[in-house]
């Protein structure tokens, strides 16, 4: 196996799996011995197939489960240690579908994180603001609107925000870009890049979308049934003789094929 270090994982770990499992109640293992750290300002992808463990690895950083073995430890603490929902107003979190609540307008969905967190009044409006500049949305046209009133992309948009509302140091990301349509997933990704460069957030991201996952991770985590196959750079991935990641990468020239071909 594949193990990619860098300097910030070396020397500022933010986010650590430690012989981390998860296994269901009735004994089916989801995911096991996961050993990996995750630097600050750093962007982790775990690439997989659908039901690989991916997800399930996502959830234990957030304590939406917790281990059933081992240990994950978010800034060198526990998530045992930590109150679950201290820990969430830590992360940001964004998912395929945006979960924006649909009787909130842009505005409420954003703000949500830090009127909980009793921000006040005077501080909530310009950061709603200055999040949809950041995110490429005229808050003059935007803020006032609801879900079903934007596109898809920019519901989207509209999560990345509300997920960085209080600042959060930490981002998950769950499929993030895979519901919408290829032209508006390009412009998306390429503005996100953008993004995180400016921020510097410690970003954890799921796909199932090899070229998603080279494009946008410091460094890739193949995961396969449950287990961690590897952490690769980028580069090192691509050149890669083993046979989990040459499968990868494999399917992603032959995708490069078809549409030279169409």
């Amino acid at each position: 196996m594949s193990i990619a270090t860098n300097a910030n994982t070396a020397n500022e770990a933010i986010i650590e799996f430690r012989n981390a499992g998860y296994r269901l109640p009735d004994g089916q293992v989801l995911l096991k011995n996961v050993n990996l750290t995750v630097g600050r300002g750093e962007t982790l992808v775990f690439l997989g197939r659908s039901g690989a463990g991916k997800t399930t690895a996502l959830k234990l950083i957030n304590r939406l489960i917790d281990p059933s073995e081992g240990e994950v430890r978010i800034e060198g603490r526990s998530t045992r240690d930590w109150d679950p929902i201290e820990l969430r107003r830590h992360i940001g979190y964004v998912i395929q579908e945006t979960g924006l609540f649909p009787h909130y307008t842009v505005e409420q969905n954003i703000s949500l994180i830090p009127r909980l967190e009793k921000w006040p009044a005077a501080r909530i409006g310009p950061r709603v603001q200055e999040l949809l500049t950041l995110v490429g949305l005229d808050p003059a046209h935007f803020m006032e609107r609801y879900p079903h009133e934007l596109s898809g992309g920019q519901r989207q948009r509209v999560g990345v925000a509300r997920a960085l509302a209080a600042d959060p140091p930490i981002l998950l990301m769950d499929e993030p870009f895979g519901a919408l349509d290829p032209l508006t997933r390009t412009e998306i990704r390429g503005e996100f890049q953008a993004l995180q460069r400016r921020l510097g957030k410690t970003i954890v991201i799921v796909t199932h979308d090899t070229s998603e996952a080279l494009l946008l991770g410091t460094r890739i985590g193949l995961v396969e049934a449950g287990e961690l196959k590897g952490l690769y750079l980028a580069r090192e991935f691509l050149r890669s003789n083993e046979p989990v990641a040459s499968a990868y990468v494999a399917q992603l020239h032959a995708l490069e094929v078809f549409e030279k071909d169409k």
